[in-house]
């Protein structure tokens, strides 16, 4: 008689099934229904295959379409393995490499044949892929040798396979995946039963772009297609949808018609700020230094360039180098030979985060811990050296401002410090109109420190967000393993924008390393040296990627106070080309940012213009209000137009202008 193992249910019930049972054959014991929804399961929390069998007693929940996350994530994966066989069929000699799910799809780089993909691949490939699915062909996991899976990689000819085969841990059980009879990958799982659960008109193909092998510029040129996939059409539409939006959104777009910024090859990932542009900037970072002001900061000002002894210390130098400039700290000598570079310590590097200046400033003289906490606050501008394939627009930049503070603290401090942080970062997000969800990001694989100091820095963060009131679910609250730095757990928020997509933006750091590494005390109340505790704290994050969010969150449509040009002064005729002045006067004295449009264009031809430049007002102006004292206002976004006498108008101004923690 076989062994019998208990089998626990999600509603408590306990389900006995003999040994080498599976989750296929528990959801069939339940009901026809079940059998036919199933797509995988959870074996003691972990995703597997509805075919993977039990070895031992184990909580069991089945997972359904019904549990989205998991769902998408395995129809995403799937998508990619279907791409992945079509192309292989339809374009012989194409070499495999691998494929990932995305946030909203998937994507496979391949090793093309005779010639690279194109966009115009993409038809016969999702065709292809359809087949696919209708053929419902068995998805079926095992587990292969190391020497087997190598020989077979060597023998179809995909030396990426064989390659990346060979460098897996030698423990570690190598799976492949079988689509039906003839087509296989290398894969850890899971997998849907079969390639009938994915729905055929559930997917696109979007594009194909170029990716090195690895990500390494040194290696082969790939081409990699881009798809996105759902679970059922009506997602897939909703998402096509929203791609619209958000192209029609593109800040990079946006910002060239509204003449705010531009970026060229010269300057690669650094941002021209034009006039416009860099007025949105001026009114972002006054009111921030309003807010940190009114919290109880000290801004500073650190060097850009500091030698890698620095770096080294910090500990950025080994795990940053990368990511880093660096340069020679050239010494001319006497003779005739040019600058001498010689040692380590002769290298500089461009600042990639403010930390470690915020420390030396510390440093400076001793502090009591009557002094603490200390607040440092800087608009740091900082380096990275991101690939250039990477840089996106203002997004992902090489030369970015930080608005970006270090919070110097004892231990009793650490949870009023964090709780003030979370309510300050919650007054600012809301004064922008955006919703958030805040995420607890804990400690990853890599990392310095103990445990008991990661247990306790998680704890205290945790406990910080509990005393503000955001650990709930209307505040998204949720914690993220192995997310942290390298050096401490953090808070991060992700904002929610007006299409439903959403940001991380905002970061509150505990670290308990830094200060260590160098070398920061205080005088505690015994007279003795103590080591702060350092909070790392920033809210917009970067102006740069912060000025693009909000073009694309307001579609270009930013609120008046923040406008570059709050109002424009148009004449329909020339006779009214004084009043237009005068107007435009009174508004100047009321603090409103405005500019006149007397040329001889028709007035239709005017409002089309501002309205491309996201004018927020459109005051008109003829004969008739010269003679009368009103204006004419046409407001973006609005079919009609109002009159009202100019000092009704310069007091509406005057209000929607004002920032909004000065209202």
């Amino acid at each position: 008689m076989s062994q019998m193992l208990k089998i626990s249910l999600p509603d408590g019930s306990v389900r006995e099934m003999p040994a080498g049972s599976t989750p296929a054959d528990v959801a069939a014991a339940i009901g026809p229904g079940l059998a036919k929804a199933a797509l995988a399961a959870r074996i003691d929390g972990e995703l597997v295959d509805l075919t993977r069998p039990f070895t031992a007693d184990a909580s069991l929940a089945l997972v359904t379409a019904r549990d989205e996350a998991d769902a998408l994530e395995l129809a995403r994966h799937d998508y990619a393995h279907v791409l992945a066989e079509a192309v292989q069929a339809l374009f012989p000699g194409t070499q495999i490499t691998f494929g990932p799910s995305t946030d909203d799809g998937f994507y496979y780089d391949f090793a093309p044949g005779e010639r690279p993909f194109t966009d115009e691949d993409l038809p016969a490939i999702e065709a292809e892929m359809r087949r696919i699915i209708a053929a419902n062909k068995p998805l079926r996991r095992e587990v292969w040798s190391r020497e087997q899976l190598i020989s077979r990689w060597r023998q179809q000819g995909e030396s990426f396979k064989a390659e990346w085969a060979a460098e897996l841990p030698e423990d570690e059980d190598l799976t492949v995946y079988w689509s039906g009879d003839d087509w296989l990958d290398m894969c850890r799982g899971p997998h849907l039963p079969s390639t009938g659960k994915l729905d055929a008109a559930a997917f696109k193909l979007t594009r194909v772009s170029g990716a090195y092998w690895r990500g390494d510029q040194k290696n082969a040129m790939l081409s990699r297609i881009y798809g996105t996939g759902w679970l059922n059409k009506k997602q897939l539409d909703a998402h096509l949808v929203r791609l619209e939006e958000a192209a029609k959104r593109d800040h990079r777009k946006l910002g060239a018609e509204m003449d705010l910024f531009h970026l060229q090859s010269e300057a690669h990932g650094s941002v021209f700020w034009h006039p416009k542009g860099y007025r949105v900037w001026r009114e972002l970072e006054a009111y921030m230094r309003r807010a940190i002001d009114a919290a109880g900061y000290r801004e500073v000002k650190t060097p850009q360039i500091m030698e890698a002894r620095q770096w080294e210390q910090s500990g950025h130098w080994g795990k940053y180098r990368e990511n880093m400039f660096v340069i020679p700290d050239e010494t001319p000598n006497t003779g005739d030979e040019g600058p001498v570079i010689s040692g380590e310590a002769d290298w500089m590097a461009l600042k990639p985060m403010n930390c470690p200046a915020h420390i030396l400033i510390f440093r400076q003289g001793i502090k009591s811990y009557r002094e603490l906490p200390l607040r440092l606050y800087e608009n740091g501008c900082c380096h990275r050296n991101e690939p250039h394939g990477a840089l996106h627009g203002l997004m992902r930049v090489r030369q970015f401002t930080q608005d970006d503070a270090h919070i110097f603290c004892r231990e009793d401090q650490i949870v009023n410090e964090v709780q003030a942080f979370c309510e300050l970062a919650d007054r600012i997000y809301r004064d922008f109109g955006f919703s958030y969800a805040i995420k607890l990001a804990l400690r990853p694989e890599k990392r310095f420190g103990t445990d008991a100091q990661w247990d306790q820095a998680e704890q205290e963060l945790r406990d910080a967000v509990a005393a503000a009131g955001l650990n709930t679910a209307a505040y998204g609250w949720g914690e993220l393993p192995g997310e942290g730095a390298f050096y401490a757990p953090k808070l991060e928020w992700h904002l929610t924008d007006a299409i439903g997509r959403t940001w991380q933006v905002g970061t509150i750091q505990s670290d308990r390393v830094l200060p260590e590494r160098l070398d920061a005390s205080y005088i505690g109340e015994d007279g003795e040296k103590h080591r702060p505790i350092l909070l790392h704290r920033a809210i917009f994050g970067s102006y740069e990627r912060f000025i693009g969010i909000l073009i694309e969150h307001f579609a270009g449509k930013l609120p008046v106070w923040l406008a570059p040009v709050q109002a424009v002064v148009a004449t329909i005729v020339s006779d009214a080309d004084g009043y237009a002045g005068e107007v435009a006067r009174q508004l100047q004295a009321a603090g409103i940012r405005v500019e006149t449009d007397l040329r001889n264009e028709k007035i239709n031809y005017k409002v089309r213009e501002h309205s491309l430049q996201k004018v927020p007002h459109l005051l008109v102006v003829g004969k008739r209000e010269a003679e009368e004292g009103t204006v004419a206002i046409r407001t973006l976004g609005e079919e009609r137009q109002k009159f009202v006498p100019l000092a009704e108008a310069i007091a509406m101004l005057k209000a929607e202008a004002t920032p909004p923690d000065l209202r």
